[in-house]
């Protein structure tokens, strides 16, 4: 199930330090960022085997999970915020604002078949 977990930021008059070390249940092999959006809905789909971890490092959107079983709305607003994508997760990547750059680590090299584009009935 998806779910949010906070990272580690350090903050002091000289600005913010957002790490991100030992808190991505997976091995870093893709990292792809999406910004320029317009009022388009991104995503739109669920893997068979890629975990993902997504971190608006700019701006804001929202991400809408489907699991099979529950559906819930994840606000990403800062980016001391990173949601964790289990491959079951069918989501869905809308309301960029206009400055909104999104982030999101992945554990698998990119595979056009890895993906699976049918939502949950």
């Amino acid at each position: 199930m998806a779910h949010l977990i906070d990272l580690k930021t350090f903050t002091d008059v000289r600005g913010n330090l957002t790490v991100i070390e030992k808190v991505i249940p997976f091995d870093i092999k893709r990292i792809f960022y999406i910004y320029g959006v317009d009022n388009s809905v991104r995503g739109g789909h669920r893997h068979h085997k890629t975990i993902q971890a997504a971190v608006c490092l700019q701006g804001h959107c929202i991400i809408r999970n489907h699991d099979g079983a529950h559906i819930e709305e994840f606000v990403l607003d800062h980016p001391g915020k990173c949601l964790i994508l289990e491959p079951k997760d069918w989501h869905q990547m809308y309301d960029f604002s206009k400055n909104a750059i999104l982030m999101v680590f992945a554990s698998e090299f990119y595979n056009p078949d890895d993906y699976i584009f049918e939502p949950y009935p």
